[in-house]
């Protein structure tokens, strides 16, 4: 026995603890986080889960559902992945970031459990098993309802997969991490289905032809209930609207006419479907319509389509694949028509860039290429030189984001357009640059409580309604 408990007294400690796993990289598998959740007393199984893998959009369902199950009185924990600015994002109580203490008081919780597991296994456990691990140990101390966990990639091997999801949700299924998922949708679609369990509910979004075969074995193997896009639930119609769209939708248990998203992008549109559905699945019911325009109202999707500044105006979107620049360019052509674009790009890992921007073409003017801050950054002089000759237009490389984001900035002028993409860590030193790294918190997290008797004594529990104003006591998150 390792009597030895690491020292993590500051939020620099508990980041650093985490990031000396930085270098264990990827490993696919569960046997690592299986053990070392065992040793910790398996928290994942406090509270019940939703689990959302797909290709696109898991972060922006995730969110969604998490704040239309808050706004009906359901204290929900989200945990997202990759953060834009700070690690703490990636874990959410009652839509807010956790705090540095928290942070740090969980990562000096789970530390020796860590290196136990290490030590007793001889094998290092990495930076996203440590961070799950970290969610499922937090979500275990806040009394949670429920905790909605966002995949980090694929789906069988991923180490949120740990989890009993009695709602598994899929977005949409297109190419990526082709090196670890397969090289077609219809391999990639088996390893995210891989997050069905046997007899859960089953929600996905828009899928591709290629990708139905091996998720209706999996439904079919599992004895799940599958609810699908355009069968279960559909848009029945959606229209642009300043800031976003107004959206018809057909759910599973009822219909819910004139809702405002304020999130600009069509795509975003079939995620608020899917996020719905997945919600109404959980609740077994309707949802109350106005908790889910009060939800919808208040929600926010940073680094996704999000206009950052005015004139010029800029664009963040952390699209990374050739799907998400699909979505891009489509929301640029659709909601900011004849807009001359100025393009700052910067992408990580084995990525084509010439192949990811391609469907840009003909919206953009100049292509500034840059890099983000990270070891696995490709090199701007070939994001320079396959994107410009996809583009079709002159390019210019800039060492830094955010004096990539800068000039670019400077040759639209006041009245001009910027986009910055290829990369949520492009994004997020974009968005830091312009507005900050805060968070704007959702406000729709409340808690309702039974009804007590005169006579019952309270106690100090700052969910308890006492009649008084609630955003005192945390109804703000």
């Amino acid at each position: 026995m390792n009597d030895s408990t690491p020292i993590i007294e500051s939020r620099s400690d508990a980041e650093a603890f985490l990031d000396d796993r930085i270098g264990q990289g990827v490993k696919p598998g569960l046997e690592r986080i299986a053990g070392l959740l065992d040793l910790m007393g398996d928290p994942q199984r406090d509270y019940p889960v939703i689990q959302v893998a797909g290709t696109n959009g898991k972060t922006t369902v995730t969110r969604l559902i998490a704040d239309i199950l808050g706004a009906h009185g359901i204290r929900t924990g989200t945990f997202t992945s990759p953060h834009l600015h700070v690690v703490e994002e990636r874990f959410s109580v009652d839509g807010t970031p956790i705090t540095d203490e928290a942070f740090t008081q969980a990562m000096a919780d789970i530390a020796w459990f860590v290196e136990e597991y290490e030590r007793r296994s001889g094998s290092g456990v990495t930076y996203f098993e440590v961070s799950a691990a970290l969610a499922f140990s937090v979500f275990a101390g806040v009394a949670l309802d429920v905790a909605v966990i966002e995949v980090g990639m694929g789906g069988r091997w991923d180490a949120t997969s740990v989890v009993d999801a009695g709602v598994a949700v899929i977005t949409g299924i297109a190419l990526d991490h082709v090196e670890f998922l397969g090289e077609t949708v219809g391999e990639i679609a088996g390893e995210k289905a891989a997050i069905i369990g046997d007899g859960a509910t089953v929600v996905t979004g828009p899928l591709p032809a290629a990708a139905e075969g091996a998720i209706t074995a999996r439904v079919d193997g599992t004895k799940a209930r599958w609810y699908r896009s355009g069968d279960g639930f559909a848009v029945s119609e959606a229209m642009p609207a300043v800031g976003g769209w107004v959206v018809d939708i057909e759910g599973i248990y009822a219909s819910y006419p004139d809702l405002y998203l304020p999130i600009h992008g069509r795509h975003q549109v079939d995620n608020l479907a899917t996020a719905v559905a997945a919600a109404e699945v959980f609740l077994g019911r309707a949802l109350d319509p106005d908790a889910l325009r009060t939800a919808l109202g208040a929600t926010a999707q940073p680094g996704r389509l999000e206009v950052v500044h005015h004139r010029p105006l800029v664009i963040v979107d952390g699209a990374h694949n050739v799907q998400g620049t699909e979505g891009l360019a489509a929301t640029l052509d659709e909601e900011f028509p004849d807009a001359p674009w100025q393009l700052v790009v910067g992408m990580r890992g084995k990525r084509s860039p010439a192949e990811i921007v391609e469907p840009l073409r003909g919206l953009v003017d100049h292509l500034w290429a840059t890099a983000p801050d990270d070891p696995e950054a490709i090199d701007p002089g070939d994001v320079a030189s396959g994107g410009g000759a996809a583009l079709g237009c002159e390019s210019t490389i800039v060492a830094g984001v955010p004096e990539a984001v800068a000039a670019a900035m400077e040759a639209a002028g006041s009245g001009g357009s910027v986009v910055v993409t290829g990369s949520l860590y492009v994004a997020g030193e974009a968005r830091a640059a312009l507005v900050g790294t805060e968070f704007r918190p959702s406000g729709v997290h409340v808690r309702f409580e039974a009804e007590i008797d005169d006579d019952d004594e309270l106690d100090d529990d700052p969910w308890v309604d006492t009649g008084d104003a609630w955003a005192e006591d945390g109804a703000d998150g």
